[in-house]
């Protein structure tokens, strides 16, 4: 269950840096709705700081030997 929880808090911060990105219409980030708008930016930063507290919080959980 630990990979798992480390698995999604990756995925979560991964989603938080491509909206960050769109955000902030980089060159290498996908064009959508987001690109551009600044709210973005506060919403994916935030969203990255959620994905690495999941990483963080999942990282002190003991090991369960079933991984």
């Amino acid at each position: 269950m630990r990979t798992v929880r480390i698995v999604l808090g990756l995925l979560v911060a991964l989603a938080g840096a491509v909206w960050t990105a769109q955000g902030l219409n980089l060159p290498f980030a996908p064009g959508s709705f987001m690109t551009g708008d600044r709210a973005w930016v506060v919403i994916g930063a935030a969203t990255v700081v959620a994905g690495l507290a999941i990483i963080g919080w999942a990282r002190r959980q003991p090991v369960d030997r079933a991984d």
